[in-house]
């Protein structure tokens, strides 16, 4: 009787240093927190291996695909010894980012397949397997999200992913207009240049609404470079916080994408339907953020090439 008591004192002794190591990187300031990986034993790799895999039952659509993931994390978090989090599932399973990157409906027609509502798509299919990370790989990819940051730069068109310095990802993106325009939305004549600066990523729409800025009448589809009519996709919108400052400046998918390499829209920053997916499984919320205007791009330190002066910045020095 000791000896299994003291087997139950040690298990809860180190499931709750690693919920307490793996928790705390789930304050605002995550990067502030160093995880002591040591401080991790193989206990609790083997107690969350008694939950199996979680088996999916019937096909998941794009439509029902948070409602899904949102269960599924309140279902289980009560059972690892960290804060399980839809991101945190999904960056452990990374299939699921493939499958919905390829819902992006100029993928889907490259392969001769016309798609007008892509919320109709399966992602889950049915007896497919999610797999929980174990506490190990949980604070590994909760220390990789407190060390990730987004850059965009805007002459460049460019948005990339870094994780301690090192580049993973380069995206194509569009950016603001070099205009003013009165926008229903505000009510006001605004300046659509993207706003620079340094933030964090502060809000998801995972359920986005689409209204047109300019004159605020809601839609619901598409016209696509191809001249078709699509319903809108549902991939999530990100919004940012740039200087302290929420001015509504979003990272979001275009339907579009020969306006990427654009200064083409009204402030936000838009990216292909299939890279959207992707930035915003790099982008829980406190991502860091840096949006810049670097005219010269370097190459072991030498400018390589100087970029247009889309906004005319150099015009005012």
């Amino acid at each position: 009787m000791f000896k299994i008591n003291s087997i139950k004192i040690a298990l809860i002794i180190f499931t709750s240093v690693v919920f307490m190591s793996c928790q705390s990187k789930k304050q605002k300031d995550i990067g502030a927190i160093q995880i002591d990986s040591t401080a991790v034993l193989l206990l609790t790799k083997e107690a969350i291996k008694k939950i199996g895999s979680i088996k999916i039952s019937k096909d998941i659509k794009v439509g029902g695909y948070f409602q899904f993931m949102d269960s599924v994390v309140e279902k289980y978090d009560t059972l690892v010894p960290y804060a399980l989090s839809e991101h945190l599932l999904v960056r452990n399973n990374p299939w699921i980012i493939d499958t919905l990157a390829n819902t992006d409906y100029y993928r889907m027609m490259a392969r001769d397949s016309f798609v007008y509502d892509q919320k109709q798509m399966i992602v889950l299919p049915k007896d497919s397997e999610l797999i929980l990370p174990d506490s190990i790989t949980a604070c590994r990819i909760l220390e990789e999200f407190a060390t990730t940051e987004i850059d965009v730069n805007i002459p460049e068109y460019k948005l990339r992913i870094f994780q301690d310095s090192v580049l993973l990802e380069t995206f194509p993106v569009r950016v603001g207009q070099y205009r003013e325009r009165y926008l229903k939305f505000g009510d006001r004549v605004t300046d659509l240049r993207t706003k620079t600066g340094e933030g964090t990523i502060v809000r998801h729409a995972k359920h986005p609404d689409f209204y047109n800025p300019v004159n605020g009448k809601r839609f619901y589809v598409t016209r696509r470079d191809d001249g078709k009519t699509t319903m809108m996709p549902q991939i999530p919108w990100i919004e940012t916080e740039i200087n302290n400052i929420r001015n509504g400046q979003m990272i979001h998918p275009t339907t579009n994408p020969k306006t990427l390499g654009k200064a083409y829209s009204n402030g936000c920053i838009g990216l292909g339907e299939g890279d959207a997916w992707r930035v915003y499984y790099y982008a829980p919320l406190g991502t860091k953020l840096k949006i810049r205007y670097d005219l010269e791009t370097y190459d072991e330190g030498m400018v390589i090439s100087v970029l247009r002066d889309v906004y005319h910045l150099s015009d005012n020095q």
